[in-house]
């Protein structure tokens, strides 16, 4: 059995060898690095899936990218073909990315690495109750607390150092939040696909037309949570797995989507029903840029386009064939836009 056992495997190293000799060493080293990066998001997704409601304790709520990566395969990380460029004139290179609802710092993998080959900063944060964040969602019942990561990451800036906050979907709202509450540390925010409220709005108001009023939601939703019990409000809300699929990831490839499945959270309910307090002197006076996805099926077109025609920002760009989630199904897109708003003196 022994001998058996090593003539087969001596076969198929051979077998292998020869296979692998036939593969470019360059297009070789693509799908090794490709496949590196889904592994090791997939690797921490499962390891959350795993334990984030055994422990408890505080675990890091920001990731980064752990090395350099370049020519990284598909639309996804340019085909390969060029390097991203190397900035190093931008005044701000501090990018604060901002998950939406459901998500978690995770679903900014293919980000991370694209600004930081850039020669940028991107640290993405987990909301309280996303991603590895413990916290359990149907305790987060404010906008205030569901934003804490962010505001304690403000809060310990210098003085005169600022960032670039990014925020997608439902993390509008804690962009905005932020912009009213620290001005002087932000130097833009952009929206993805986000909830840009006006003053007087609540998050959830921007899904209306998607999901019906905030008022029939919470009577008639069978995706709300009752984390207090039957007999009181419910505390928070999710979709099911297909629903999420044809809602966020109709344009993404299959291992992103494999990966969301096993990462996304509950939303807590508060936050997305709070009227934010906006005013003309902090959050009017914000630098405020907005990345429409044009395939989107959870925030369609229409809805982006009169979110910027009631609120203007100071930029507007869209992204073609994009669906609710750029940074998985038009990353390389979603980073040019990015770059392009850093550089805006």
């Amino acid at each position: 059995m022994g001998n058996r056992f090593i003539c087969m495997t001596k076969k198929d190293v051979k077998e292998n060898g020869s296979r692998s000799k036939r593969i470019g060493r360059s297009q070789r080293k693509l799908l090794a690095e490709e496949e590196f990066l889904h592994k090791q998001a997939l690797s921490m997704a499962l390891h959350q899936h795993q334990l984030s409601q055994r422990f408890e304790g505080s675990m890091s709520r920001r990731i980064g990218s752990t090395s350099k990566r370049r020519n990284l395969g598909d639309e996804s990380f340019s085909n390969g073909k060029q390097l991203p460029e190397i900035l190093e004139n931008i005044q701000t290179k501090k990018f604060i990315l901002i998950n939406g609802e459901g998500f978690g710092a995770w679903c900014w993998y293919k980000t991370i690495s694209l600004l930081e080959e850039s020669g940028l900063l991107p640290t993405a944060l987990d909301l309280t109750g996303s991603g590895i964040d413990l916290t359990d969602t149907n305790c987060v019942a404010t906008l205030a607390e569901y934003s804490k990561p962010l505001i304690d990451y403000l809060q310990d800036l210098s003085e005169d150092e600022k960032v670039i906050l990014v925020g997608h979907s439902s993390g509008g709202a804690c962009i905005s939040y932020a912009l009213e509450h620290f001005p002087q540390k932000i130097s833009k925010a952009i929206f993805i696909c986000a909830t840009m409220v006006s003053n007087g709005q609540r998050p959830f108001d921007v899904f209306a037309e998607e999901l019906g009023s905030a008022e029939l939601f919470m009577k008639e939703s069978k995706f709300l949570i009752y984390g207090n019990g039957k007999d009181k409000p419910p505390t928070g809300f999710m979709f099911e797995k297909e629903q999420m699929k044809g809602l966020y990831f109709n344009q993404s490839p299959t291992k992103d989507v494999a990966l969301a499945m096993v990462s996304m959270r509950p939303t807590p309910l508060g936050p997305v029903m709070e009227k934010l307090s906006l005013s003309p002197e902090n959050y009017g006076k914000g630098r405020r840029y907005y990345i429409q996805t044009l395939d989107d099926r959870a925030l369609s077109p229409d809805v982006q386009e009169k979110l910027v025609r009631e609120n203007p920002p100071e930029g507007v760009y869209k992204i073609k064939g994009s669906d609710h989630c750029p940074f998985f199904s038009k990353p390389q897109s979603l980073h040019k836009i990015l770059v392009e708003i850093a550089k805006i003196p």
